[in-house]
């Protein structure tokens, strides 16, 4: 048995490679040409120009990539909320939303009520 050579070797493997991907790529105009002739005729039954198409093609996807990670639940454009209660000696602020800051619990367990930290309360 002879014995070939790296260079020889691997000669041999890309011209076979080379043979392979020209298959693939006949194989995938063979492909092609049905489905390009099924579009044609979808425009035409539908009255879709070219243009149209090429309109669609420049906006963004409905869809993600495939193989994409998947995308979080659009979250909307978070709005600033005026404070509600400001702390008389820290000037520290709270809107009235979510956990109740311990300046303020800590008031209502001295008997201060909550209204006393009314922001309005103050201008008034």
């Amino acid at each position: 048995m002879t014995r070939t050579s790296y260079n020889t070797e691997k000669s041999r493997l890309e011209k076979e490679m080379a043979k392979l991907q020209k298959k693939i790529q006949t194989l995938h105009a063979k492909q092609r040409k049905p489905k390009i002739t099924e579009i044609v005729r979808a425009m035409r039954q539908y009255d879709i120009t070219p243009e149209e198409i090429a309109a669609a093609f420049g906006r963004k996807p409905a869809g993600r990539a495939p193989g994409a990670a998947p995308r979080k639940a659009s979250t909307a454009a978070k709005r600033v909320i005026a404070p509600k209660y400001r702390h008389p000696e820290t000037q520290a602020t709270w809107t009235g939303r979510g956990k109740a800051p311990r300046w303020i619990t800590d008031a209502e367990a001295a008997g201060t009520p909550r209204d006393s930290f009314l922001i309005a309360a103050e201008s008034a």
